[in-house]
């Protein structure tokens, strides 16, 4: 079994904000809770279903746009997530907003990992929307794709070899 196939244990974004390593202070009451790995990584369940782990030291804040209580979004600022949204029929997409991207679903596993002036967005399971901050074509990607942002240039949609696949999962603690 690939480490693609068992990073089906990915969990998804609440409203909080990481600042350091391990640490987190709520925004808001969205239904989420938190706990601490062995490996340093953050995990948040969150009672729709979303569950996010944090790479140690990952700087990133949960959202909840609509005011329901729950989480709809994430802002990445720095290092890197794992994610994990429940598929849902209709509604609005869940969304992580990165300096350089929009990521958004309405149902699969995917990581997103924002360093210097580029992020790079990676599906182990289902599809993702991925776009620039501005107004522009996005590309989808599938299983085992992914693609880098950066402020120009084209977005290209890649397959991921392992060694690449393994490194960002080493570093989410899987």
């Amino acid at each position: 079994m690939t480490k693609v196939a068992r990073a089906g244990f990915f969990v998804l974004a609440c409203s909080f904000l990481l600042i350091g390593p391990v640490t987190a202070q709520p925004a808001t009451n969205a239904g989420c809770t938190s706990s601490a790995s062995a490996a340093g990584t953050q995990t948040w369940r969150c009672d729709n279903g979303i569950t996010i782990v944090a790479e140690n030291g990952a700087r990133f804040e949960l959202k909840d746009a609509n005011r329901d209580g729950h989480i709809d979004s994430v802002e990445l600022s720095s290092k890197a997530l794992l994610v994990e949204v429940p598929k849902k029929p209709g509604g609005n997409p869940f969304k992580v907003l990165t300096p350089q991207a929009i990521a958004a679903v309405r149902g699969t596993k995917w990581a997103v990992d924002v360093a210097e002036a580029k992020t790079s967005v990676f599906v182990a399971d289902g599809r993702v929307g991925v776009s620039r901050r501005t107004p522009g074509r996005g590309v989808v990607l599938g299983v085992g794709q992914g693609v880098d942002v950066e402020a120009t240039g084209p977005l290209t949609v890649k397959q991921w070899g392992q060694p690449r696949i393994d490194a960002l999962m080493a570093r989410l603690g899987l």
